[in-house]
């Protein structure tokens, strides 16, 4: 059986929205495909480093995060290299960059 999954678009738009009501700085910083792109979120800690959350799915299909660039927080430059490397890989990649010092997700899904 197919799960009926929400467009790109869609998702992105509603965190947005939710870092919006939490009065959390965002930024699209790349539009992929609208129907069906993957998410990559670059989260910025502030003095806390960066994180690059990839979109993945867990077993039961459910949308899940992997921590892209790997469990402790890398620098900006390491952080926008591992997103320049997905890109050239997948040009139907979306790039959302959120500020927030509790690294609150603003997606659905558990981080494996």
């Amino acid at each position: 059986m197919t799960e009926a999954r929400l467009k790109t678009s869609l998702a992105v738009q509603a965190a947005v929205r939710l870092c919006g009501l939490r009065a959390v700085p965002v930024a699209v910083v790349r539009r992929g495909d609208g129907d069906a792109g993957t998410i990559l979120i670059k989260m910025n800690a502030l003095d806390g480093g960066f994180t690059v959350l990839a979109e993945t799915r867990a077993p039961d299909g459910a949308r899940a995060w992997f921590r892209g660039t790997g469990a402790a927080p890398v620098s900006e430059a390491d952080a926008d290299t591992y997103i320049a490397r997905q890109v050239g890989r997948d040009p139907d990649l979306w790039v959302v960059e959120i500020e927030d010092r509790q690294a609150r997700p603003a997606f659905d899904g558990k981080i494996l």
